[in-house]
């Protein structure tokens, strides 16, 4: 099977979580015998074209524009039209795979030029994010989401609350909603490299403090807000023995405002931006990771986190409860709601041996459920359905 995959974002380009399930989804269809061509991005000095695990991957050139929505109509036409090429000259394709709405108008353009179906995963949606449309800019990105779920003829998403939040946003019919579950590489199960573990440490809290950090986007839906709402509880019942680090980039300014507000500055640590090496080094000397989200389709961090045998506390929101499974694989409490999250976070601090539990579970779990290998049989499947379809209809 020939597949054409378009994501506006692939390593080195690193913006979200598309990046990152596209990495290492496609290697696992390889391996089963497909050929995967990617259109994705150019970025710093990536070649234009390369080989990466058995992805053909294309890097667009994309004339630079102030205005984000004006760069993706670029992004798109020159999808459209460097796809369009390869359709032509090295076709016939199978399926073309959109993922989310940043690549829809490519997408659709191909496939009614070229009568080749469309699958479309929807990672997230814009309704979800804000809990509504209420902007002009909501609306655009809504009806784009909407013009590729209707044109897609499988769509897939990432759990089971995201099937129906399709349906919600755009009325999109369960039966045409697949679920494949985001997995986690296998490398990253392998032991990491041995590092000096208490000087590593030291760099962020004393010896004596247990760690508890975040790790993602400093943005509202996130609740990072919510964890250091949380934390003078936490410090309390602690007796001050505990450092609450948050690890990402972005505009902190607010959020550090906040700590000093509530008199938590010297038990906060903003690292700022973290490299991949650097942050499995750190989960190795963390003692809780915290993802107190308002809103998460998924929630990979949790799976990172699993694999690094580190216990999470999560919201309840979106798919999050569909991956932590509450009081057996993790902690799972009241989204938007500090005294819940506090809860979840001494219940682990305050019994190690139920934590290792926790762990020893969650580690499991990810090979029962979180297993590319699987998943990508999953997504063949889908593909499958859909190829057998086609062959069965005029278009």
């Amino acid at each position: 099977m020939k597949i054409l995959v378009l994501a506006w974002e692939f390593p080195p380009r690193i913006v979200g979580g598309i990046s990152r399930h596209v990495a290492e989804l496609y290697p696992e269809l390889v391996q089963f015998g497909h050929e995967v061509h990617l259109l994705t991005v150019e970025f710093g000095h990536a070649p234009h074209y390369e080989v990466v695990d058995g992805i053909r991957v294309h890097r667009i050139a994309v004339k630079e524009s102030h205005d984000f929505f004006h760069w993706i109509a670029n992004m798109n036409e020159g999808m459209g039209r460097h796809g369009g090429k390869l359709l032509q000259e090295d076709g016939p394709f199978d399926i073309i795979h959109a993922h989310d709405w940043l690549v829809a108008d490519a997408a659709i353009a191909l496939k009614h030029l070229f009568k080749v179906p469309l699958v479309a995963t929807i990672h997230a949606t814009e309704y979800g994010r804000y809990n509504g449309l209420y902007t002009p800019t909501n609306h655009y990105i809504n009806a784009k989401e909407s013009y590729l779920a209707a044109e897609a003829w499988r769509v897939i998403v990432c759990t089971n609350y995201m099937r129906s939040e399709v349906d919600r946003a755009f009325r999109c019919p369960n039966n045409k909603v697949d679920v494949v579950y985001n997995g986690i590489c296998q490398v990253k199960k392998q032991p990491r490299r041995e590092f000096d573990f208490w000087r590593f440490r030291r760099r962020f809290a004393a010896d004596q403090e247990k760690i508890i950090y975040y790790v993602g986007r400093l943005t509202y839906e996130k609740g990072i807000d919510i964890l250091l709402s949380a934390a003078p509880k936490v410090i309390w019942e602690m007796g001050g023995r505990v450092k609450f680090i948050i690890i990402g980039g972005g505009n902190a300014s607010a959020l550090k405002r906040q700590a000093w507000d509530l008199g938590i500055w010297h038990k906060s640590y903003f690292t700022g931006f973290m490299s991949e090496d650097e942050l499995n080094q750190f989960r190795r000397i963390a003692d809780c990771a915290v993802f107190p989200s308002r809103y998460e389709p998924f929630g990979i961090v949790a799976l990172e986190n699993f694999s690094a045998r580190v216990p999470v506390v999560v919201s309840d929101t979106g798919g999050l409860p569909e991956v932590v499974h509450h009081t057996k694989t993790g902690i799972v409490t009241q989204t938007g709601n500090p005294d819940s999250l506090a809860w979840g976070i001494l219940e682990v601090l305050r019994n190690p041996g139920y934590a290792q539990w926790l762990v020893d579970n969650a580690y499991e779990d990810l090979d029962r459920r979180f297993n590319w290998v699987d998943l990508a049989r999953q997504t063949e499947q889908v593909y499958d359905r859909v190829v057998r379809e086609r062959a069965q209809i005029e278009w």
